[in-house]
Parts: structure tokens; sequence; C-alpha cells
């Protein structure tokens, strides 16, 4: 079982280099698995749009607070770690150009020398993809194309695409990902329709405030969809966000967590400022690491039985 971060970098501009560093530095030396940073590039006093993940349907951030690019933060933290995995959690694909964004994932895994993990989702703020000029309707198709643009531009000496919604011509991308053939994308998302995503073009799944019933459910729908596409459940990494779901920060949860099929569960963890990020981080670790290590090694000792 592995155990990742998640961290929402927002505050004080003039303190957060310093708890970006703290963070990435603090996770990596008590062995955390992976840090993850999010993304809105803009945000509103108010929204029709209705966030997924409150009662109300309100952003959680407001007023002047906001948060850091992501593969920016990436960058950042890649220069003051070595091991750790870096992961957006998730990237906005459509309201993206998909050449500057597989350009961006391929200088990240460069300067992480292979930390990279590329979480995707198709957003949810209508009023984001307006203010940029993209259209918010078609992103789940944009997505797909997307993907396929960057996978070319990742892997092909020369690259190109005509497609519904993304044409470029013949041209090169250098410097290749140091990932082959490609960082591992995560899909983002809680619908049938990202699991199919997944299913499709995904290394990765990461479900967000999701209990492990519900993320019990949600695996073995995802199962079925990789096997009728002739693909094996082990082919996908499973990560589940408990987000701030009452109950689900403790050992017990992780167990839980493991009899749903998660391979990774990714805590929230937060602060003013950087002392309070390095006490989360470091009272996370305490409470988690070793149970994580301990389902961990049972799963091998199963899987050699069998």
């Amino acid at each position: 079982m592995k155990v990742g971060l998640f961290v929402p970098l927002v505050g004080d501009p003039e303190r957060l280099p310093e708890t970006l560093a703290v963070a990435a530095t603090t996770a990596e030396a008590a062995g955390f698995h992976s840090l993850w940073f999010a993304e809105h590039v803009v945000l509103f006093d108010t929204h029709r749009s209705r966030y997924p993940y409150s009662e109300d349907g309100a952003f959680p951030i407001a007023g002047e607070d906001g948060l850091l690019e992501p593969f920016v933060a990436i960058a950042y933290a890649a220069a003051v770690t070595s091991r750790i995995r870096l992961g957006t959690g998730v990237c906005l694909v459509p309201q993206r150009s998909a050449i500057y964004t597989a350009k961006q994932v391929a200088d990240c895994d460069v300067l992480s020398r292979g930390r990279i993990d590329f979480g995707v989702g198709i957003g949810w703020l209508r009023e984001e993809f307006e203010a940029l000029d993209m259209d918010f309707d078609d992103r789940a198709e944009r997505c797909r194309e997307s993907i396929g643009a960057m996978r070319s531009l990742w892997t092909d000496p020369l690259s190109s695409h005509d497609g519904a919604l993304i044409r470029f011509p013949e041209l090169r991308m250098f410097p290749k990902p140091v990932q082959k053939p490609h960082p591992p994308i995560v899909f983002g998302g809680d619908s049938d329709a990202a699991l199919r995503r997944t299913a499709d073009l995904g290394q990765g799944w990461y479900g967000f405030n999701q209990a492990p019933d519900v993320a019990a459910e949600r695996v073995a729908r995802l199962s079925g969809m990789l096997e009728r596409r002739g693909r094996r459940r082990d082919d996908v990494e499973v990560s589940i966000c408990p987000y701030l779901q009452p109950g689900l920060r403790g050992p017990d949860a992780l167990h839980a967590y493991a009899e749903a099929g998660v391979d990774q569960v990714i805590h929230m963890a937060a602060g003013p400022d950087p002392a309070s990020v390095r006490a989360e981080i470091e009272r996370l670790a305490s409470e988690l690491l070793g149970v994580a290590g301990e389902i961990e090694r049972r799963r091998r000792r199963a899987h050699v039985d069998v």
C-alpha cells in the first residue's frame, strides 16, 4: 500500500516558496510515495457551476487565495527532492493547449529524472473554460484527443495531428520524457466516463472524496471495463484521496481501502504556514506509513503463496 500527499498550495505568496520546499522535503524524508498538485488558473467570487465535492456547490478557495500552477510547483519540488514522485492532481487538460501541456509534462519529467505522474481531469468549472476561450461542452472529447496528440509528441521523432478539435503539422518536440514510452497517465473523476477513459488510455485512476465502500464499487467497475478491453487490473494503479471525508484518515481506513482494492491512498496535508504543514506531514507519517508497509508486506506474501 502506497501513501501519497495532496498539498493545496494557497495563502501568503511570501511564504509559499518555503511552504512548498518544506512540504516536498518533509514528505520525501518521511517516506511518502508521492506528492500531488491541483490546478485552477482563475477562480470566481460567484459561479453557476457546482463544485462536486461540497454540499453547497461552492469551491473552498475564495477571495485573494489561489493555487500555484501545478507544473511550476512540480519543477520547484523536483529541485529540492530526489525520490518522491510528483503528480498533477489533476491537470485540466481540455482547457489547455495540448502542445504546451505535452512540453511541460516532458520537461518536468526530465528535470525530475523520471518522477512525473500525469494526472488528468476534464474540469467542472464552466466559467474557467469560458475565461480561457475554450469550449466546456466538448471537454471530454477534447481530453481524449489531447492525450492522443501528446502521446505522439512524447514518443515520435516527428509528430503531427489532424483531429476534429486539435490540428498541427509535422513538427519536432524535444526533449522527450525520461519515462518510456511516457509518464503514467492517471485519469481523475468518479463517473463511468472517467473509468472508461482510464480503461481505454490510462495507466492509473485517481478517485476523489470516496469512502472505501464507494471505492470498492468503482474498482470493481473499472476491473470489468479493463477485462473487456483485454487489459488486466494490474495494468492500472488505483489511487484514492479521501479529501475531507470524516473518519477516513487513520489506520483502520487504510486497511479498508486496501480491502477495496486501492493501491495508493492520497491524504490532504494543508496548513497556513510551513511549520503547520511540516507538523501535519510528520503526524500523518507517524500514523500511517508503518501500517501501509505492513499491508504491502502482507500483499506480497499473499501473491507469493498464490
